[in-house]
């Protein structure tokens, strides 16, 4: 099981090395020459839309050509891969895919019409954020150790909530049940706004959600996080320890964004958009941008998110087949 954020600021210091042979195969060519299509899988609006934008600022300036975002949600990312694959193979259509999409949905759909490896080839990882496990006022616990002692001693009343069912914030409650040896009901909302407001309001005990997302409720002493997901503790929230710290390395768990292109799409397109991507997220105005998301860039060549993409894959297999859990199609 790989490291998240140790693993990929290496990745990200041998992201311009690795792209070299690559990108000067290519010859000094006019790629590209017209706007560049990216395809995302959620509405326009939401912090990872936002942070995808900044970006295609930065792509508009340093290759003269524009990278249109095309909102296309849905479908659990069904709708937005299907219309990458259905795409010309020249470098100017590319997905942003993510976790669900590349390794949970493998797991929980048994005709899921498109393979990640097979269907698409990676240009760079984007992005990754960590979860927090947050409380209601009303759970008496302060850390994991304490919460796992309280839902102990009332078992099948204690709830946690998801962003959606078949997604990473639902099995990460698998995971954490597996591994205390508890049995948290697990409660699916569509959608994080509809999951913070019954977590803040007490209608379900326990979640598993972006930091941002509840960050406000805990500046406003609303709701407790007992711990992080991320193998460091968060800059935001220096005094809550990570799960790895409270005995559950398990959940050492990176949400993570990607760009993609079709399968075909030539080696000197994959090489020159990932020389470009990968100059711009190693910017330190990127990095300071994605702060207040909570979200730190992850350069990376093919290979190497390839290798990322497989080891996390494994992860959510087995959290998958413990949960039984298996996607409406």
């Amino acid at each position: 099981m790989m490291n998240r954020r140790d693993t990929f600021r290496q990745l990200g210091a041998l992201a311009l090395l690795g792209s070299l042979p690559i990108a000067r195969a290519q010859a000094q060519g006019s790629f590209p020459d017209k706007p560049v299509r990216i395809v995302v899988p959620f509405a326009a609006g939401n912090t990872l839309d936002t942070a995808l934008r900044q970006v295609a600022e930065v792509f508009d300036k340093n290759t003269g050509q524009p990278l249109l975002i095309d909102n296309r949600p849905g479908g659990s990312g069904i709708i937005a891969a299907q219309n990458v694959m259905a795409a010309p193979a020249d470098g100017y259509t590319l997905l942003l895919a993510n976790t669900s999409m590349f390794t949970i949905n493998p797991h929980t759909f048994s005709k899921l019409p498109y393979d990640p490896e097979k269907n698409f080839r990676p240009v760079t990882n984007f992005l990754g954020a960590s979860m927090v496990m947050a409380v209601n006022n009303k759970v008496p616990a302060n850390n994991i150790k304490e919460f796992v002692a309280w839902t102990r001693s009332r078992p099948g009343k204690v709830s946690f909530a998801s962003f959606t069912a078949g997604n990473s914030s639902h099995f990460a409650g698998v995971i954490l049940n597996q591994r205390a040896g508890i049995d948290m009901l697990h409660v699916p909302f569509n959608g994080t706004p509809p999951a913070v407001t019954n977590l803040v309001g007490g209608e379900v005990d326990a979640a598993f959600l972006p930091l941002q997302a509840v960050k406000p409720h805990v500046d406003a002493g609303k709701v407790k996080v007992l711990a992080v997901t991320s193998p460091q503790r968060s800059p935001q929230l220096p005094q809550v320890a990570t799960f790895r710290e409270q005995g559950y390395p398990d959940l050492d768990i990176y949400i993570w964004a990607a760009i993609v292109a079709p399968a075909a799409t030539p080696d000197a397109a994959i090489g020159r958009l990932n020389t470009e991507f990968v100059k711009i997220l190693r910017t330190p105005e990127i990095r300071e941008k994605w702060k207040v998301f909570d979200f730190e860039p992850l350069p990376s060549t093919p290979q190497e998110f390839t290798q990322f993409e497989r080891a996390d894959s494994k992860r959510w297999a087995e959290a998958v087949k413990i949960s039984g859990f298996k996607a409406s199609e």
